[in-house]
């Protein structure tokens, strides 16, 4: 059966900011959708253990306060977050995350400060994930459409509707309904078994990468753009000569 005609697992978060690397989770949802069962939807909003900046709350809606008075501990939602998606990983059931690099890399990066098991090695690592990223997908199989790339914009374009934006559990549904989308109406697409189209969209996050940098490299900008997906491996730590 192809993938999109199977149960996918749909999932987002809204954070404290855009770094991977030091940002922290205040919403999160987990959609399992498909295959005509009841849809089973999990959410958690969570005490990112710092302040949330006046600008991601007023895109997401949570303060810090909120957070604080309503959120859970933070060891405790990325484990059980953790968990729920590596039940879904080890049971053939991919992940759909519109831009996973950011979600799943931000994922990492909280289990591992918070003493976590991370999903990675949960799963048997990272060549045993399984991810259907609608973002990298549309920018492959339309790339020279202009226009935003957001999960709003995109939405538009494959006519899903998108409902109360930037909330974790109607952003991860509106990627699943897209990514259905895709797998439906693209033969090239919904026709490859999910490991070969999860490997192909590791290649083509890797060129759509190097394709920016020489877009910002033409403009005069010394930017690097990260090529890595779904999960952007640890930095290495820099080695000084003695």
């Amino acid at each position: 059966m192809a993938w999109h005609l199977q149960r996918l697992a749909a999932f987002d978060i809204e954070t404290t900011g855009i770094n991977t690397e030091d940002d922290r989770v205040v919403t999160a949802a987990i959609s399992l959708v498909g295959v005509g069962l009841t849809t089973e939807s999990h959410d958690w909003l969570v005490d990112p253990g710092i302040e949330i900046p006046a600008g991601a709350a007023a895109v997401h809606g949570i303060t810090t306060e909120r957070a604080r008075a309503e959120g859970q501990d933070p060891a405790s939602a990325i484990e059980q977050i953790t968990a729920a998606l590596a039940a879904q990983q080890l049971a053939g059931v991919p992940i759909v995350a519109f831009n996973a690099r950011f979600d799943l890399t931000i994922i990492d990066r909280e289990a591992r400060r918070h003493g976590v098991e991370p999903l990675i090695d949960r799963i048997g690592g990272p060549e045993a994930l399984l991810v259907i990223d609608p973002y990298v997908i549309d920018k492959q199989v339309d790339r020279f459409r202009s226009g935003k790339r957001t999960l709003g914009a995109v939405c538009e374009h494959y006519r899903v509707p998108l409902v109360n934006a930037h909330a974790a559990n109607a952003d991860a549904l509106a990627a699943a309904r897209v990514a259905w989308r895709m797998g439906s109406t693209m033969i090239d697409v919904g026709g490859t078994p999910l490991p070969a189209l999860h490997t192909q969209q590791i290649g083509w996050a890797a060129e759509q990468a190097a394709s920016l940098e020489q877009y910002f490299a033409r403009q005069g900008r010394d930017e690097r753009v990260e090529p890595a997906w779904p999960c952007v491996p640890l930095p290495q730590p820099v080695l000084y000569a003695v």
